[in-house]
């Protein structure tokens, strides 16, 4: 069989998600008259509402007689992960850049793992039709890229292909395609041409690495790789390996799969090359090698990048735990992640002093905000702790991780951004003109820095500035960065919150609930103007009497409750404060909910 196997990388937004759509649509996987929706590959929830790609998706098309499996990665650095065992199971890849914006964070990273593994990219210049698209430029930046990134002479050799992957089309010349005819079957073209046939032994002994798994409701448990070397067959029974264990398992392939478009179909045999998947197996994780009953030939297995931040998940024992939720014990939460662990290689799992709690490590704030949305989702209520970076200790003192940071703003807004990444520890690295009227500033910070910076960064720009940041390195710690001054305006008793008693909280600072809400001792309602916290009763009546007075509910006026993401939750967090988080729900809250024990512990 004739195969090419290529990853899909670039900076996210980029186009990489509308590449393959248009790969999709003119090989004939849709019909003509068929209606499909665009970004055809982001069909999780949180991929459409947020409009990036979070899993990596396998897709194939048949062109001049070459079987393409396609793989597209996520493009921000948060999922990296996705990207580092994706790239294991290709032969090639395609550099996706816009037109306008060059190379970004992402296109650095991703574009260095692939240069690691021995790829040689093709560069995709998309969004050639853009104002103030500049092809020629962005070659030139792409190239320098390469360079900073110790590329081999056989790397800096790339082919050049010019885009608009939202028009379908492109081409190796520029002129080809600036006058918006023409098609994306030449790019198809050039991975057939550049990108080498997968290095194979169809007749040695079974290898495939184990670099994604699925689940479905039928058949269980479904593992995914690249068969390196001989075949695999349906009903076959097999070893898993690993290279860093000496343990082995055995078991049998119930059903065995390969991709045709964006459907894994049942084959009886899946030739080496190619990229299969089979069910059959419950207790198999990535990294793992499928060989034959008497030959285990482990590969080696799959190196990720280490976390950058951590936060505690703890059981929720608030009174209120029980009301929204399937899954609420500590055997749930346990269970659930260890198998979020076991298909996410970028995360860790750890056990604490406490049985009800859990130390969970990720890449940063979006890849554990993620978690905690889709877990909310699937029913499962439970506590998260403020964020802290991943800290090591070296013979040279304290290190924490440093984050890329590359924003682009109007120049009218560049003072007040570059005041408020200093007031995060940011140090200035470059700047220059981007577009017109705008510029474009690298700054190396803290990880710490950057949890909520995002928000307010959207207040700062006015919603005109774009921001992206991707892991660096870990250096020496920063120093303190201030955090939130004010204190926490903190419900006295258990009850249903009152415009009444709103309105004198309002005037101790900015309140988080409406009236009619359900609170309880202990939960968090509102930012207190002054430092420290704040007990307030926001259950209390007004006495009642049979005259209609000026102060009466419902002639109440009270400022609109200020609505928080999930981010901006975890941002406000305090060190002896968690977020409570439900189906329905997110509530903030001190740890520790009776007020006389916070004092006590206070006092230790």
């Amino acid at each position: 069989m004739n195969i090419r196997n290529v990853a899909i990388i670039a900076h996210v937004d980029h186009g990489k998600t509308t590449l393959v759509d248009a790969f999709l649509k003119q090989t004939g996987v849709f019909r003509a008259n068929q209606k499909v929706a665009d970004r055809v590959l982001d069909s999780n929830a949180l991929e459409q509402e947020r409009g990036i790609t979070i899993l990596a998706k396998n897709v194939s098309v048949e062109y001049d007689g070459v079987k393409i499996n396609i793989v597209d990665t996520p493009g921000h650095a948060d999922f990296g992960g996705e990207v580092e065992r994706i790239l294991s199971m290709v032969d090639g890849a395609l550099l996706v850049g816009d037109a306008v914006e060059g190379p970004m964070p992402q296109t650095r990273f991703v574009l260095h793992k692939a240069l690691q593994r021995g790829l040689a990219p093709i560069v995709v210049v998309n969004k050639i039709d853009r104002p103030a698209a500049d092809p020629n430029r962005v070659v030139d930046e792409v190239f320098d890229l390469f360079v900073a990134l110790d590329a081999t002479e056989e790397q800096l050799d790339f082919p050049i292909f010019y885009a608009s992957a939202l028009a379908g089309i492109a081409g190796a010349e520029l002129a080809e395609v600036e006058g918006g005819g023409g098609s994306i079957l030449p790019l198809l073209q050039g991975i057939i041409a550049y990108v080498p046939a997968p290095q194979i032994i169809s007749e040695g002994p079974l290898q495939m690495m184990i670099s994604n798994l699925e689940y479905n409701d039928y058949v269980g448990r479904i593992a995914l790789g690249r068969i390196n070397s001989g075949e695999l067959r349906s009903g076959q029974e097999i070893l898993l390996t690993h290279s860093d264990r000496h343990t082995t398992k055995r078991g049998k392939i119930s059903q065995l799969y390969t991709f045709e478009g964006l459907e894994m179909v049942a084959v009886e045999v899946a030739e080496a090359g190619d990229i299969a998947a089979f069910s059959g197996m419950e207790k198999i994780e990535i990294g793992e090698t499928v060989n034959e009953i008497d030959t285990p030939l482990p590969l080696k297995a799959i190196s990720v990048d280490e976390p950058t931040l951590t936060m505690v998940f703890r059981v929720n024992d608030g009174p209120f735990a029980g009301l929204d939720a399937e899954y609420l014990t500590s055997r749930h939460l346990r269970d659930r992640l260890l198998r979020e662990a076991r298909i996410n290689v970028a995360l860790e799992v750890n056990d604490t002093d406490s049985p009800d709690q859990l130390r969970v490590s990720g890449r940063g704030e979006l890849h554990l905000s993620v978690l905690i949305e889709t877990m909310r989702r699937e029913g499962y209520s439970f506590c998260v702790t403020k964020p802290e970076p991943v800290l090591r200790q070296s013979e040279e003192g304290l290190l924490e991780p440093f984050e890329r940071l590359t924003i682009d703003v109007p120049q009218d807004y560049l003072g007040a951004v570059m005041e408020a990444i200093g007031n995060r520890r940011g140090e200035l690295q470059e700047l220059n003109p981007a577009e017109e009227g705008r510029v474009r500033v690298e700054f190396l910070v803290p990880a710490r820095g950057l949890i909520g910076f995002a928000s307010q960064f959207l207040t700062e720009t006015r919603g005109h500035g774009i921001m992206h940041h991707a892991f660096s390195h870990y250096g020496h710690w920063a120093g303190d960065i201030t955090q939130r001054q004010t204190g926490s305006l903190i419900a006295w008793e258990t009850g249903v919150a009152t415009a009444y008693a709103l309105a004198g909280a309002e005037e101790r600072g900015s309140l988080f609930i409406a009236p009619g809400t359900q609170v309880y001792a202990g939960m968090i309602v509102g930012e207190h103007s002054r430092s420290g916290d704040l007990e307030i009763n926001v259950a209390r009546k007004k006495q009642a009497t049979n005259i209609r007075a000026a102060g009466s509910d419902d002639l109440i006026k009270l400022s609109p409750p200020r609505k928080m993401s999930l981010e901006q939750y975890l941002a406000y967090l305090a060190e002896d404060e968690c977020l409570e988080v439900t189906p329905t729900s997110l509530r903030l809250r001190k740890i520790i909910l009776d007020r006389h024990a916070r004092e006590r512990q206070k006092k230790k």
